[in-house]
């Protein structure tokens, strides 16, 4: 029995995958068992920050493993205590809480934002705006907090207390801040078609929340970590969210989601109020900060900018492209007549990973990417939209 025939007899059937089993990877290429090399420009969506066993990346996690896996947080850790400081260090925040994954972080983000109001103004004012279109998780709570209706089936009942805003539509926003503590924002909807937020409604947005005491909370489990070009994508609207959520790219590739929190928040979470058995992993943590170490750089992070345009540039020129999105190395590619999932597939017999978002072609590339494996991904891709 082949590897795929004894996932699909033991794996539940919850994702749409491709028939390629992969064995290896280096750098920004992975290798399925048949030997077949494939360039990566989806990063195991945006995941893989530093591409395929970065070196620096396996000898932290591999020589922490030698050391000590796991203690649970009844302890204290070393490389935990390192990370955190570099984290807070690297994005200004006063304070982190570690969970494994985005949705986890965005629950912790939920539930510090209500006992924030609760503490201070009382039980009723527990509502989180979200905006239309957006996506934060797959637990019940985040899935109810996704402004996007595809989601809202099945799992019924959904988590009471959110409230979705039209995106870049600030009237529409202020007429729903009845009984609100929080509003919750991607600046770069991912999930959603990669559709980055206007400037002068982010700026409005951080007004009304610091007026009204609303705290800002900024979902940027995908754009975060280098992403867009900046450490933190809200860097490029000028403005500092209450709280952060960082996930994906944040540990290169092993499960890390982070929950940051400025000096008013943090130390609203109290002993016992939230907690994560495995959060702030020692192994997590020992790639986390060779990733943060490797991406907090000024150069390292003006080049995401270029390759960006790059791309961008590349794609500009090819009929079939109608409109590309997003910023830095998160784009999504709107086409004119081809079926994005189709030009995905035939880019995978062809030797290249990418990605769809609803019906956008979406590339998420390791962030050091060369320019010579860009040009030989974007051949691939820029052959099948000309064909």
């Amino acid at each position: 029995m082949n590897t795929i025939e004894k996932f699909d007899n033991n794996v539940m059937h919850t994702y749409g995958r491709f028939n390629v089993a992969f064995e290896k990877g280096s750098q920004r290429n992975a290798v399925d068992e048949d030997g077949k090399q494939y360039i990566d420009f989806g990063s195991g969506i945006g995941t893989n920050s530093l591409g395929f066993c970065d070196e620096d990346w396996v000898e932290a996690v591999c020589s922490q493993a030698k050391a000590i896996q796991h203690t649970s947080n009844y302890y204290y850790t070393k490389v935990q205590a390192d990370f955190a400081e570099n984290l807070c260090n690297a994005t200004g925040y006063s304070k982190v809480f570690f969970g494994n994954s985005g949705a986890e972080a965005n629950e912790c983000a939920i539930k510090l934002a209500r006992k924030y109001s609760f503490d201070k103004y009382g039980k009723g004012r527990h509502n989180i705006v979200t905006l239309v279109n957006s996506f934060h998780g797959r637990t019940l709570c985040t899935l109810s907090a996704t402004g996007q209706d595809s989601f809202h089936n099945y799992f019924f009942p959904f988590v009471e207390g959110f409230v979705n805003a039209k995106a870049n539509d600030i009237e529409d926003l202020k007429s729903k801040l009845d009984n609100v503590c929080a509003v919750m924002v991607e600046f770069v909807q991912g999930e959603g078609g990669v559709i980055a937020l206007e400037k002068d409604y982010v700026t409005a947005l951080a007004e009304i929340c610091a007026e009204k005491d609303i705290l800002l909370i900024a979902d940027e489990v995908q754009t975060g970590v280098g992403r867009t070009g900046k450490f933190l994508a809200s860097e490029h609207f000028g403005i500092k969210p209450d709280i952060t959520t960082l996930a994906k790219g944040i540990a290169g590739g092993v499960p890390m989601g982070a929950c940051l929190a400025n000096e008013k928040c943090s130390e609203v979470l109290s002993k016992g109020t939230h907690g994560s058995t495995f959060g702030g992993n020692p192994l997590a943590c020992a790639g986390g900060n060779v990733v943060v170490n490797k991406v907090n750089n000024k150069d390292f992070l003006d080049e995401v900018i270029k390759k960006s345009e790059y791309i961008k540039e590349k794609l500009s020129a090819i009929d079939e492209v109608c409109e590309i999105s997003g910023l830095g190395l998160m784009i999504g590619i709107t086409l004119k007549t081809k079926n994005a999932l189709d030009v995905v597939s035939k880019a995978l017999d062809e030797g290249l990973m990418l990605l769809t978002a609803k019906e956008k072609v979406r590339l998420l590339p390791p962030l050091n990417i060369t320019y010579d494996e860009l040009d030989k991904g974007l051949e691939i891709l820029i052959n099948i939209l000309n064909s």
